[in-house]
């Protein structure tokens, strides 16, 4: 029996997912399902009951995934140790993060750190906020980087950095011509949201309905990329995060205002899981992202 049959069924039991099994281990499903025969097989016993609808363990599938799941434990720690004795930061270090932290925040931080340890090898996935917890909890990703952090029981969450949200609309907005924007300027403007089910939609309608405004909403999109497409064409104006418009404003194609009523901040963080060791690679990686890189 081998260490990687090991992973492949606990990926398995924890995803409940023979497909998704298959994908974190770089296999078919069908050798998903075949390892899983040979080790009722070498057992001589069912692991997974299979009368049930819903992906159920036996009650021996179930000392067996917690014994294999000590014996991973160890094995990944052994070989973190190794690598410290040894000195040596390499591996791989896969990172779920949603787009704005991705093309905007990420961007100084993995450039200090691949020049810092060139020998490990870092892979970046755009997702939406949900997936990246998702890919977090399933081990599909090391490391996620998400804005204003969700505890969960299963988590470790590590605060990296505050991002700003400010007002951004198109040079042709009617309000450029003031020289200073309240929240009550914003009622009835036509505004380009977030979907609903992203975190920093749900900060801006507790900023809009705090300050007992209602806006227009004409459109709704997932990332932040289309929505400041929408407003260089005018079709309304948002709430955006300060590091996502640098680069239009710059170039004077979106105009920005500051949020009245002092800075609303968007906290980003660093999350995995609880349980997880750390390699000497993620372990620093997470510290560099701690401490801003020098530019």
């Amino acid at each position: 029996m081998h260490i990687q049959n090991f992973k492949t069924f606990c990926d398995l039991v924890e995803t409940k997912s023979f497909s998704k099994a298959a994908r974190l281990n770089e296999v078919t499903q069908s050798a998903v399902s075949q390892q899983l025969k040979a080790m009722e097989a070498h057992y001589d016993m069912l692991i997974i009951d299979r009368n049930q609808k819903k992906f159920r363990l036996t009650p021996q599938g179930s000392v067996l995934y917690g014994t294999y799941k000590e014996i991973l434990g160890l094995y990944e720690k052994l070989n973190c140790d190794i690598q410290e004795m040894s000195n040596i930061v390499s591996g791989t270090i896969q990172i779920s993060t949603v787009n704005s932290i991705g093309l905007h925040e990420l961007p100084p931080y993995l450039k200090a750190f691949i020049k810092k340890f060139p020998s490990v090898n870092t892979r970046v996935e755009y997702r939406r906020a949900n997936l990246v917890y998702e890919d977090v909890l399933h081990g599909t990703a090391d490391l996620g980087l998400v804005a204003f952090p969700s505890q969960h029981k299963e988590l470790t969450v590590t605060p990296f950095a505050n991002d700003e949200l400010i007002i951004a609309m198109s040079p042709l907005h009617k309000l450029t011509r003031k020289r200073a924007i309240s929240i009550d300027d914003l009622a009835g403007m036509d505004f380009i949201a977030f979907e609903r089910d992203i975190p920093t939609r749900k900060a801006t309608d507790q900023i809009l309905n705090k300050a007992g405004v209602q806006v227009s909403i004409a459109m709704e999109f997932d990332n932040v990329e289309t929505v400041k497409r929408a407003i260089e064409i005018n079709a309304g104006l948002a709430i955006l995060p300060a590091s996502t418009v640098v680069t239009e404003s710059e170039r004077k194609q979106l105009v920005t205002y500051k949020l009245e009523g002092g800075m609303h901040n968007r906290p980003l963080a660093i999350i995995h899981k609880k349980n997880r060791i750390l390699t000497p690679a993620l372990r620093s990686f997470v510290e560099l992202m701690k401490n801003k890189p020098s530019e």
